[in-house]
C-alpha cells in the first residue's frame, strides 16, 4: 500500500488514477481548484472503502499547499509518491497571445508543478525513498504551432524534473516523465479558439484545430491514460520518460532519427498546415 499524492484529480486522467490507486488499495491524498470535482471523487472513493484526503486548493496558492503537506503527514506519516499533473492549456498564434494570460499558464503548469514537489521532497529526502511523477507532454520536447506558451510550460516542466533527478538521486528518489500527445478529454476543446476574422494565422489555425480535434477522437481515453501512469507509479524502476499514445511514439522517434528539415515537414502535414 502506498500513499500518493495527486494534483489535478478532479476530473480526466488525474481522476482516473486516483480511482484506480484507491481501488488497489493505496491511499489517495490531493488536490484540485475544482471543488464540485473534488467532492464528488472524495464520495466515490470513499464509497469503496478506500483512504483519502483531498482539499479544494488552487496550486498558486503556496502557504495552503504547505499547509495540506503538513495535515497529510500528521493523518499518514509519511508519502511514498507524488503525482504533479497540474496544468492548463494555452493555445493561439504568439503575436495575439495575451501576456497576462500567458503568465497564468506559466505559473500554473510550472510553478504549480515546482511548489508541490519542493512541499513533499524533504519528507521523501528524510526517508530516503520515493517517487516524483511529473505529467508532461509532446510538446514539452516538440514544439508544435500555435501552442507556443503551452510549449514554453512543458518545456520548462522537463527541465525542471530532468535537473531534479540528478540531485534527488543519492537520496533515494526516483523521478519519471509522462509526455502525452492527447488524451480524448475536453482538455482541448476548452482552449481552440479561432483567431479573431482578419488574423493573417486564421485560416492555418482552423486547419490545425480540425485536424487536432480529428485525431482527439482516436485518442487514448482517460482511463487508458491512467492505466499507462499507474504502471509508472507501480513499476519498481520506472523509466525517466514515458509515453501513453502511438502518436507521442511516433513523433518522438522522428526526433531522435530524422534531421530537422523532414522533421518539419511531417510535422506540418500530419497538422496539414503545410
Amino acid at each position: 500500500m502506498q500513499t500518493v499524492v495527486i494534483t489535478g484529480l478532479a476530473q480526466g486522467m488525474g481522476r482516473e488514477v486516483a480511482l484506480r490507486l484507491a481501488s488497489g488499495g493505496d491511499v489517495v491524498v490531493g488536490f484540485d481548484i475544482d471543488a464540485a470535482g473534488v467532492d464528488s471523487l472524495r464520495s466515490e472513493i470513499e464509497a469503496n472503502g478506500a483512504r483519502s484526503l483531498l482539499r479544494c486548493i488552487d496550486v498558486r496558492d503556496r502557504a495552503a499547499i504547505l499547509s495540506f503537506r503538513d495535515e497529510v503527514l500528521e493523518r499518514f506519516g509519511h508519502v511514498d509518491s507524488v503525482l504533479s499533473n497540474v496544468g492548463i492549456g494555452f493555445f493561439g498564434p504568439f503575436e495575439e497571445v495575451d501576456l497576462e494570460s500567458a503568465a497564468r499558464c506559466l505559473e500554473i503548469n510550472v510553478m504549480g508543478t515546482a511548489a508541490v514537489v519542493q512541499a513533499f521532497l524533504p519528507s521523501m529526502r528524510a526517508r530516503r525513498r520515493g517517487r516524483i511523477v511529473a505529467v508532461s507532454s509532446l510538446v514539452g520536447q516538440i514544439p508544435f504551432p500555435f501552442e507556443s506558451i503551452y510549449s514554453a510550460t512543458k518545456f520548462a516542466v522537463e527541465g525542471l524534473v530532468r535537473s531534479l533527478r540528478y540531485e534527488v538521486a543519492p537520496f533515494g528518489i526516483e523521478v519519471a516523465l509522462i509526455a502525452p500527445a492527447q488524451v480524448s478529454t475536453g482538455f482541448a476543446a476548452k482552449i481552440h479558439v479561432l483567431p479573431p476574422e482578419g488574423s493573417p494565422y486564421r485560416e492555418r489555425a482552423r486547419r490545425f484545430i480540425e485536424r487536432d480535434e480529428e485525431l482527439i477522437r482516436t485518442a487514448p481515453t482517460p482511463a487508458e491514460a491512467a492505466e499507462r501512469i499507474v504502471r509508472v507509479l507501480r513499476t519498481a524502476r520506472p523509466r525517466l520518460e514515458n509515453t501513453i499514445d502511438a502518436k507521442s511514439r511516433f513523433f518522438l522517434a522522428l526526433q531522435r532519427f530524422l534531421p530537422q528539415r523532414l522533421r518539419d515537414e511531417i510535422l506540418l502535414r500530419q497538422m496539414d498546415i503545410r
